[in-house]
Order: structure tokens, then sequence, then C-alpha cells
């Protein structure tokens, strides 16, 4: 705890930090719950996103499995050519917004490819937009978590440090004011009590 002037002065200036500590730790105290309940949000949404993924994989396996043909349908017969965001705000905390994409796809001979190819691409884009839109709120939670960790850390300092470390130095400055008031009406009685024996003593 770093050393304190004893004056009234100090006294005035520890009180308004306490207030200023009190008023806003209720407003930290909000957004600390606000970002969790933010960070839950998002990673609801990316288990949704990721498990939407997984069955649509699982289909589109299935799916080849049955026409049994193989080396029709590649990965890099879909590439995304443009990534479409947006920034929002939560809780004070800029975030990237998805909005889309857009995809280029590698020309392919459509009478000597299977009809289903069409429908190949068609699937491996809503794969990728998934995957897009998870990384993007992979980004958001991440963002949210790190505001959290400050927020919580200033929550911590005011409640657990600050407040108490101020209300301690009130009392210790109230104190030895009270005390030097106190000691300040004993001496000016004792001088009183000397002054009138001095006029008495005067007088005869």
């Amino acid at each position: 705890m770093a050393k304190i002037k004893l004056t009234k002065n100090e006294l005035k200036k520890q009180k308004d930090s306490l207030k200023m500590y009190q008023r806003y730790l209720p407003t930290l105290m909000l957004k600390k719950q606000q970002l969790q309940a933010e960070i839950r949000t998002t990673e609801i949404r990316i288990k949704e996103l990721m498990e939407e993924k997984d069955r649509i994989d699982e289909s589109f396996k299935a799916w080849i499995a049955v026409y049994g043909e193989t080396g029709i349908f590649t990965p890099d017969l879909v590439r995304i050519s443009s990534l479409k965001t947006d920034t929002g705000n939560i809780a004070g905390v800029s975030i990237p917004l998805f909005q889309g994409a857009e995809f280029e796809v590698a020309p392919y001979d459509l009478l000597k490819t299977p009809l289903w190819l069409d429908t190949a691409v068609e699937r491996m884009q809503q794969v990728l937009l998934l995957d897009l839109e998870a990384q993007i709120v992979e980004e958001q939670r991440r963002r949210l978590a790190h505001e959290l960790r400050v927020t919580t850390q200033r929550v911590n300092l005011f409640e657990k440090i600050k407040i108490p470390e101020t209300k301690v130095n009130i009392k210790k400055i109230g104190v030895y004011l009270g005390d030097q008031q106190t000691a300040a009406v004993v001496r000016g009685k004792i001088a009183k009590r000397g002054l009138a024996r001095a006029a008495q003593g005067g007088a005869s």
C-alpha cells in the first residue's frame, strides 16, 4: 500500500476515489456478464456450424459412395474468390460479422461429367460457407474473451484492491484527524486553565 498524507485534502481525494470506484464497478460487472453471455452464444454457434458441416460431409461421402465414381470431384474444383465481412460492436468490442462469400468454380465439361457433379459443387460451397462463418465466429469469440479477461482484471482490481484499500485509507486519515482535533481541544483546555491560573495569580 502506498504511503498517504494524513491531511484533509488527502481525505477528500480518497473519498472521491472511493465514489468513482463504486460508481464504475457495477458497470464493469454488467459488462463482464454481457461478455460471458456473448461468448457462450458464439460457442453455441460454432458448435452448430461444425455439426451442420459434419452432417453435409457425411451425407456427401455416402452419396459419392453410392455412385461409386472417384476422382471426378476434387476439392480444388471450388475456390473461394472473396470473403464478405462487416464490422459490429458488442459491449464496446469491435468484431467481424460474416456476410457471405463468393466462389470460383473450375470449368468442367458438362457432357463428359456426371449430372451429380453440379450438386457436388453446390454442397462443397455450402461446406465452405459453414467453415468460413465458423472462422469468423471464432474470431468474435477470441476478441470477446480477450475483453473479458481485461474486464475481469478491472473488476478484481476495484473490488478486491482499490475499494478496500481506499476505505482503509479513509479510516486511517479520519482517525488521525480526529486524534489531532482531540489533542487540539485538550491543548486548548490546558492553555485556558493556565491562563486562568495566571490571571488568578496576578489578581492576588
